[in-house]
């Protein structure tokens, strides 16, 4: 399934695809969307520190990750009206509406200002969305110029199951186009990539054979 590149017509895309999914959705992808847990319990952010989450869906991490970092403010974004509108409800259930901020966007064109009036987040993290994003290395970038000077950026998602039996690779991913998902590939070399950039240093883990890659970006401080 195609996935639009930006705008509008992504936010369609992406309301089609989970007006429905979106009740069901943290039931189901608890299963495979895997070291999400990890990211969460090592994202550490200082005290009064902003956090954001780059494509937030139904909020089901930023409200965990507000529960295990009391002192930090937290802040999500979606390209999604319909996952923003169930992400606000369970917020608002879990009694964080006063902690955690939601606004519609678009990765790739994001202003941190704009949505949030803040300038710059200490952590920022990206959990199964990269592969959602076609211009995803636009993404990348995008959330590395919100990132303040001492910040990082942590991010899971699907790696190239390069340790896993051909089969299930190949049965993963024919389910994964289905929700327009696409594995990048290349995410540890765009990896090398940012870590060749001045300021920044990368640490890059492959999980379980390979099924997802797990990284942190780390910018210099001042």
């Amino acid at each position: 399934m195609a996935h639009p590149a930006s705008g509008s017509s992504a936010s369609a895309h992406m309301d089609a695809i989970y007006r429905r999914q979106r009740y069901i959705y943290d039931a189901t992808r608890k299963y495979y969307l895997l070291g999400r847990d990890r990211l969460i319990g090592e994202l550490r952010p200082p005290a009064d520190g902003a956090v954001l989450e780059v494509a937030c869906g139904t909020g089901r991490n930023l409200i965990a990750a507000a529960r295990a970092y009391p002192d930090a403010r937290f802040y999500g974004f979606d390209i999604s009206a319909a996952m923003l509108e169930t992400a606000q409800a369970s917020i608002n259930g879990a009694g964080l509406d006063g902690r955690i901020q939601i606004a519609h966007g678009d990765a790739t064109s994001f202003s941190a200002v704009q949505l949030f009036g803040v300038e710059a987040f200490d952590r920022i993290f990206i959990s199964y969305a990269v592969s959602m994003i076609p211009p995803w290395r636009e993404a990348l970038q995008q959330a590395l110029q919100a990132l303040a000077p001492g910040g990082q950026l942590l991010l899971v998602d699907f790696g190239d199951q390069a340790g896993l039996p051909g089969w299930f690779k190949r049965g993963l991913r024919r389910w994964l186009a289905h929700f327009s998902v696409t594995p990048r590939d290349t995410l540890a070399d765009e990896l090398e990539h940012i870590a060749a950039q001045p300021g920044l240093s990368v640490q890059c883990n492959q999980l379980y054979r390979g099924y997802a890659v797990y990284a942190v970006i780390s910018k210099d401080p001042a």
